[in-house]
């Protein structure tokens, strides 16, 4: 009886410690998304390539962790362990040319993980966008994941303030459908995660991405990433040239400088 008494009141204590809440329930990941890089700031969305540099040199030199954005996502759906202390993930919308040209040399130098998301229907066609083939060419290193980020990039606020609601839920399955299926068929990779264009999502966009085969959507909060979180509005800071030297590591820390993008 006695033996019995001390089991069931070690159990209690186990329950209660907070190591068997585990990290799972307090950790905090930076999802960093970046656009262009340059050598000059040709827009607000612009983070010269030295920047980009000292920035991946910063987490390689102070035991930061860069995580795949699917590690991050696969806790959320409980196919995964908490990530751990000091991790980042790092991601891209618009599939810019500079991210083969810029990003790309850097990335494999520090062989860290990137998820782009991109609209299909600027890839081998804007001048501004990259190619097919460079796509496939960053995803057989390994390094890179190539999802979604709709069709052609649209407004979702305009297209519902000109449609009916029927033209609006057919416009709508367009954008998500067709940018999964022809990433899927040009890259050859699973693609269910989907960053939202301008950061514009509401509960009816939700529910349409989970329609179309999504189970992980990304806003552009600019904030950590936390367990409370929910894998359908996953935050993302938005990076812009001034988050560079200390304000880097205000932002790495939960500190980040409140900031207003014009994207």
């Amino acid at each position: 009886m006695y033996r019995f008494i001390i089991l069931q009141f070690l159990v209690l204590i186990a329950m209660l410690s907070p190591l068997s809440a585990s990290a799972a329930e307090s950790f905090r990941v930076p999802i960093l998304l970046y656009h262009r890089f340059g050598a000059t700031v040709s827009d607000g969305m612009t983070v010269t390539t030295p920047v980009f540099d000292a920035q991946m040199k910063y987490l390689h030199d102070n035991g930061y962790k860069v995580i795949p954005l699917r590690r991050l996502v696969d806790y959320y759906r409980g196919k995964a362990p908490a990530p751990g202390p000091k991790s980042v993930v790092i991601a891209e919308d618009d599939a810019h040319k500079s991210v083969y040209s810029d990003m790309l040399p850097i990335i494999k130098k520090y062989r860290y993980p990137v998820t782009i998301f991109a609209y299909p229907s600027a890839i081998s066609n804007a001048n501004y966008a990259m190619t097919w083939d460079q796509m496939r060419e960053l995803t057989k290193t390994g390094l890179f994941d190539v999802q979604s980020h709709t069709y052609w990039h649209p407004n979702f606020k305009k297209e519902r303030r000109k449609l009916s609601q029927s033209a609006l839920d057919a416009f709508v399955m367009t954008q998500l459908k067709k940018s999964k299926l022809r990433l899927e068929t040009e890259i050859g990779s699973k693609v269910d995660m989907l960053a939202w264009p301008f950061g514009i999502y509401d509960d009816y966009l939700l529910h349409k991405a989970t329609e179309a085969g999504y189970g992980a959507t990304f806003t552009i909060e600019r904030r950590h990433a936390t367990a409370s979180d929910s894998v359908l509005k996953l935050p993302r800071y938005l990076m812009v040239n001034a988050d560079s030297g200390k304000a880097f590591v205000q932002l790495l820390e939960g500190n980040a400088v409140k900031r207003n993008v014009v994207y």
